[in-house]
């Protein structure tokens, strides 16, 4: 009697692509294979000793236990202020322009359902993280996509295109846009820009009225010299920008959930209020532990995290390369976006994907899952050691030749 109800949000989403790789995977291993996992993004790594000291302590002490503030505790949202300050120079003021949030990908939704009106348009570069464009779409909005597009032996964006395809989407967008979208460095492209992109797109939002939201989960981990700048430097970027920062990657912090939006008061001034209706905020001793690791242990990150990362970067590109399926080296971000190989281009990224893993007992995330645009790639998690890496490099090794004589 209940089947003419429908949920018009949920129809609206597609079905999860990454699901059919997470189920292979769960079945292949339920039957004792060794799958090795590069699928998802998540550090394998233990967040930093002194913080997780730190989150222990703090939850000995029995006043701790109780509901928390839901736009963060003070002394969150001032270390965040003075990281900010420390990494770009940029003033944020606690109060008004920094929320603390449960996790980035938490954030960033929670600020969407804030500040979207039914029918709103967000502009997003495909590929892209799912929820980048999906978190409209829950919140009664639309999405105008354009392709990102870059570098392919660099990955760095190609910045009069995007300015040209940028524009051609904010004309053609009925009703005109209200947002867009960046992320960089970018997920799961890696894709990286330059300040003076940020200071061509904060003078294009000023003139054609629209904000910008960015997505920096990646900062802090780049190579080879590169740094990742943040929209927030550039003069009167608070008047049009708000962006996400997390803990996740760079501290080892996935599971901790703790992330930030920062800038503009308006955007933040609508989140804060949104959350003080949904939930009350971070567990406290997450929050203390986190304003340690932010204030104190972030040249941990420097010694520990980054190298090891950028260790496994070079490995994958050397040890892939030589089992026939060369890639170009990014400088930024913990993944790795492959071309498929030429001989198998035809077949598509997800069923490149699944054959990949049946395999080869290799599992990766099929482009295709962040859009149109990433089809012809798939996402590398760089989550397992150099061993694994090894021993991946050998079954595709194998898994190639079988193919090109099966071919």
């Amino acid at each position: 009697m209940f089947d003419e109800i429908q949920f018009d949000k949920i129809n609206r989403l597609p079905k999860y692509i990454f699901a059919a790789i997470g189920d292979l995977k769960m079945a292949a291993r339920r039957a004792g294979e060794d799958v090795i996992d590069f699928s998802m993004g998540n550090p394998d790594g233990p967040a930093l000793q002194p913080v997780v000291e730190k989150l222990i302590e703090t939850a000995k002490k029995p006043h701790t236990h109780g509901y928390s503030a839901s736009k963060g505790v003070y002394k969150l949202r001032l270390a965040m202020a003075k990281w900010y300050k420390r990494k770009y120079s940029v003033d944020l003021d606690p109060e008004t322009e920094v929320v603390a949030t449960m996790g980035s990908k938490e954030g960033y939704v929670h600020l969407i359902q804030a500040i979207t009106n039914p029918g709103d348009v967000a502009i997003v570069p495909d590929p892209t993280y799912p929820i980048h464009s999906y978190a409209f779409v829950l919140a009664g909005g639309n999405v105008e996509k354009m392709k990102l597009t870059f570098n392919e032996e660099n990955f760095e964006v190609d910045e009069d295109k995007f300015f040209e395809d940028l524009e051609r989407a904010l004309k053609n967008s009925v009703p005109k846009a209200k947002y867009l979208v960046v992320n960089f460095p970018h997920n799961p492209s890696t894709a990286t820009v330059t300040k003076g992109f940020y200071e061509r797109l904060v003078a294009l939002a000023k003139q054609e009225r629209f904000y910008v939201i960015s997505d920096i989960a990646y900062a802090d981990i780049t190579f080879d010299g590169y740094k990742t700048p943040s929209i927030l430097e550039v003069e009167g970027a608070k008047d049009v920008a708000v962006e996400s920062y997390t803990l996740s990657k760079s501290y080892n912090m996935a599971g901790w959930r703790v992330g930030f939006i920062v800038g503009n008061q308006k955007l933040i001034g609508a989140l804060q209020k949104y959350k003080s209706w949904i939930d009350y905020g971070m567990y406290t001793p997450i929050q203390v532990a986190a304003t340690v690791a932010l204030d104190d242990y972030g040249y941990l990150v420097d010694e520990q995290v980054i190298p090891k990362y950028k260790e496994r970067r070079d490995v994958m590109i050397d040890a892939f390369g030589k089992a026939g399926w060369p890639m170009a080296k990014p400088n930024a971000s913990m993944f790795i976006w492959a071309k498929i190989p030429e001989k198998l281009r035809h077949l598509g990224s997800l069923e490149f994907s699944k054959l990949l893993l049946t395999e080869a007992k290799v599992a990766v995330s099929p482009g295709i899952g962040f859009g149109e645009y990433g089809d012809e790639y798939v996402r590398i998690a760089l989550i397992e050691n150099d061993n694994r890496i090894r021993q991946a490099a050998r079954n595709i090794k194998k898994f190639l030749s079988e193919y090109k004589s099966e071919g």
